[in-house]
């Protein structure tokens, strides 16, 4: 089993920036791709951002150029920068995780941007 704990979300003012972590812990023996979503209220999940362990990364259209995801392998933890957040960034964000063939999950972070 793999465990994903997110930090970092909060409320920031339009065109402000955060900063999530998530640390993966338990029995890990390779996660492949480690990504983070969305889901704002009423909406379905999305793609935000996902980096391959070989560092091949995917952002979602509406926040290129404003997020950047990253990695530290050797801990474990994935990174999403966050700049320029607008008011439509705000949902709660979860760590995703593929390792040996399973999607594992975060319990998620709220990430709020007031206008």
């Amino acid at each position: 089993q793999v465990q994903l704990v997110e930090s970092g979300g909060g409320l920031v003012q339009a065109g402000g920036s955060l900063r999530l972590s998530c640390a993966a812990s338990g029995r890990i023996f390779r996660i492949n791709t480690m990504g983070w979503y969305r889901q704002a209220p009423g909406k379905q999940r999305e793609l935000v951002a996902a980096i391959t362990s070989g560092g091949s990364t995917n952002y979602a259209d509406s926040v290129k150029g404003r997020f950047t995801i990253s990695r530290d392998s050797a801990k474990n933890t994935v990174y999403l920068q966050m700049n320029s957040l607008k008011p439509e960034d705000t949902a709660v964000y979860y760590c995703n995780a593929l390792h040996w063939g399973s999607d594992y999950w975060g319990q998620g972070t709220q990430v709020t941007v007031s206008s």
